[in-house]
C-alpha cells in the first residue's frame, strides 16, 4: 500500500505546486502592472492576469493551454473587459487562413513526394562526409524552414538524420539539435517560415519583398554563426560520422535503398506558391487594392490582401486536382489544434490593447528607455529572447507586438523594433527545449522513435550560446546596417488614427 501511493503523491505535489506557482505570478504581475501605473483599472488587471494566466499554462500545464485561453476568453467577456465583436476582431482572422492555406499545400507536397526526393538526393551524394553532411543539414533545414515552414522542415531534416544515423549507427541527438537550432534560424528568413513572422509581417504592414529583403540578411550571418558553433560543440559526433562514412564507401555499402520519386509536379507547385507570394505587393497594385489612387484608409485595408488570399487560391485549386484527398488535406494536415490555440491567445492579447494597457505599457517604455529606437532594439532583442526560451514565441510576440504597434504610431522610427521582436523571439526559441514548435515536435519525434529523452541542461548548453551569438549578431548588424522605414508607414500610422477615435466614439459614456 505505501509503495503504491508514492508515484501518485509525486506528480500530485507537483501539480499543487504548479497551481501555487501560477497563482503567485499571476498575482504578483497584477499587482505590479497596478503599482506601476499601466493596470490601474479593474478590468485592465483583469485583462493582466487573464492573459498571464494562459502565459503560465503553457509553461506548466502545455496540454491544457487551449482549455485556459478558452476559459480566459469567456471572464473577459463576462467582466465586460470587451465585447464578442471586439474579441472576433482580435482573433487574426487573415493570419489564421494564411497558415490554414499553407498547411493544405505542405500537405499536397507530402504526397507528391517533394519532401522524399529531397532526402534521396541528399543521401545518394558522392564523397560525402560528417563535416559536409553537416553544412547540409543546416542549410537545408534553414531553407526549407524559410519557404515551407519550421514543423514541416523538422519533420523532414529529421527523417534524413534518422534514417542516416541509423545505418551509420549514431547517436541521433548532436544532429537533432543542430538540425532544430538551424530550422529556427531559418524560419526568421522570410514570412513563411512559421506564424511569427507572418504575424509580425502582416501586424506591421511589410511586403513580402521587404521582409524578404531585410530579414534574409540577418538570418544568414546568424546561420553561419550557428554552423560554426555546431561544428565545434559537435565536432567529436561530426568525426566519428566521417569515419563511419569511410567505412561504408569502403565497403560498398549505402546510407540507404535509393528509388526513384516523382517530385516535378511538387517542386513547381512549391515554386509558383513562393512566387505569388513573393509578387502580392505587385498583384496588389495592379488590381487597385493599393497603391496610387487609392484612398489611404482603403489602401491600410488591403495591403497585404494578396498575400493572405494567394495561399487559399493555390489550395483551393490543388484540392480541385486532387477531389479524392481534398478532405484529408484539411482534416489531419492543418493542425487545428494549434490554430485555435493562436485565435484564443491573439484575442486575449486583444484584451490588453482594448483597455489600453499596451498603450501604458509603450509610454512607460518610451520614458524608462532613453535614446529613441535604437537604444530599444537590444531591450526589445534580449527580452523577447528570454521570454521565447521559456514560452512559445508566438505567446510572447502576441503580447508585445501591440506595445510597438502604439510606439510605431507615435514615431515611425520605432518600426525596427518589430525586426528586434522577430529575430529576438526566432533565436531565443533556440535557447530551451520549449522555446519553439519545432523543439517541441523534434523532441517528439525523438523520444517516440529511441525512447530517450534529450535533458533539458544538454539542450540548455548548446542553445544558450547559440542563442547568444545570434542575437548579438542581429543587434550588430541592425546597429551597423540601419533599415529604411516600410513603404507606406506614414500614411498606414495616419490612417491607424481614424479608426481609433470611431471606436472610442462608439463606447457609451464617452464624450468626445
Amino acid at each position: 500500500m505505501g509503495t503504491s501511493s508514492t508515484p501518485r503523491s509525486t506528480p500530485l505535489r507537483e501539480y499543487i505546486a504548479k497551481v501555487l506557482a501560477m497563482i503567485g505570478i499571476t498575482g504578483l504581475f497584477g499587482w505590479l502592472a497596478n503599482y506601476a501605473g499601466i493596470a490601474v483599472e479593474t478590468n485592465q488587471v483583469i485583462s493582466v492576469c487573464t492573459f498571464i494566466v494562459v502565459i503560465c499554462t503553457t509553461l506548466f500545464f502545455w496540454q491544457y493551454r487551449l482549455a485556459a485561453a478558452f476559459l480566459g476568453i469567456a471572464l473577459l467577456i463576462g467582466t465586460r473587459v470587451f465585447t464578442l465583436k471586439g474579441m472576433l476582431a482580435a482573433t487574426e482572422l487573415d493570419i489564421i487562413l494564411f497558415l490554414i492555406g499553407m498547411m493544405t499545400i505542405v500537405g499536397v507536397l507530402k504526397d507528391l513526394g517533394l519532401f522524399t526526393w529531397l532526402i534521396q538526393t541528399v543521401i545518394r551524394m558522392k564523397r560525402m562526409d560528417g563535416w559536409l553532411f553537416t553544412t547540409i543539414l543546416c542549410l537545408l533545414s534553414a531553407v526549407l524552414a524559410s519557404v515551407v515552414d519550421e514543423v514541416t522542415s523538422i519533420v523532414v531534416m529529421l527523417a534524413l538524420v534518422f534514417q542516416v544515423c541509423d545505418t551509420l549507427k549514431l547517436k541521433p541527438a548532436p544532429f537533432v539539435l543542430i538540425s532544430v537550432m538551424s530550422t529556427n534560424i531559418g524560419s526568421s528568413a522570410t514570412m513563411l517560415g512559421n506564424p511569427v513572422g507572418v504575424f509580425i509581417g502582416t501586424k506591421a504592414g511589410f511586403t513580402f519583398g521587404y521582409f524578404l529583403w531585410h530579414a534574409t540578411p540577418v538570418a544568414l550571418a546568424a546561420l553561419f554563426v550557428t554552423i560554426i558553433v555546431c561544428m565545434v560543440w559537435f565536432r567529436k559526433d561530426i568525426r566519428l560520422m566521417s569515419e563511419r562514412m569511410h567505412q561504408h564507401r569502403a565497403a560498398n555499402e549505402g546510407l540507404s535503398p535509393l528509388f526513384r520519386i516523382p517530385y516535378r509536379r511538387g517542386l513547381v507547385i512549391l515554386i509558383v506558391t513562393v512566387g505569388l507570394i513573393a509578387c502580392h505587393h505587385q498583384i496588389e497594385v495592379l488590381l487597385g487594392l493599393v497603391g496610387p489612387g487609392v484612398l489611404p484608409e482603403i489602401a491600410a485595408q488591403n495591403k497585404n490582401a494578396f498575400l493572405i488570399i494567394t495561399p487559399l487560391i493555390i489550395a483551393g485549386l490543388l484540392m480541385l486536382y486532387r477531389p479524392k484527398r481534398a478532405r484529408h488535406y484539411i482534416e489531419h494536415e492543418v493542425e487545428w489544434w494549434t490554430l485555435l490555440f493562436f485565435m484564443m491567445l491573439f484575442a486575449v492579447s486583444g484584451g490588453l490593447e482594448q483597455q489600453g494597457v499596451t498603450e501604458e505599457l509603450a509610454n512607460k517604455l518610451n520614458l524608462l528607455v532613453k535614446g529613441g529606437p535604437k537604444a530599444m532594439i537590444p531591450f526589445v532583442l534580449f527580452i523577447s529572447a528570454i521570454g521565447s526560451a521559456f514560452v512559445d514565441n508566438i505567446v510572447f510576440v502576441a503580447a508585445f507586438s501591440p506595445v510597438i504597434q502604439v510606439l510605431q504610431n507615435n514615431d515611425v522610427g520605432y518600426s525596427l523594433l518589430w525586426w528586434a521582436l522577430l529575430f529576438g523571439a526566432c533565436f531565443g526559441g533556440n535557447i530551451t527545449a520549449i522555446g519553439s514548435t519545432a523543439n517541441i515536435v523534434a523532441l517528439g519525434m525523438f523520444e517516440k522513435r529511441y525512447h530517450q529523452h534529450i535533458g533539458f541542461m544538454e539542450w540548455l548548453k548548446i542553445g544558450s550560446i547559440v542563442g547568444l551569438a545570434t542575437t548579438l549578431v542581429a543587434w550588430g548588424i541592425m546597429t551597423i546596417m540601419p533599415i529604411p522605414h516600410p513603404p507606406g508607414a506614414e500614411e498606414a500610422a495616419a490612417a491607424m488614427e481614424i479608426p481609433a477615435i470611431e471606436e472610442v466614439a462608439e463606447q457609451p459614456g464617452v464624450d468626445l
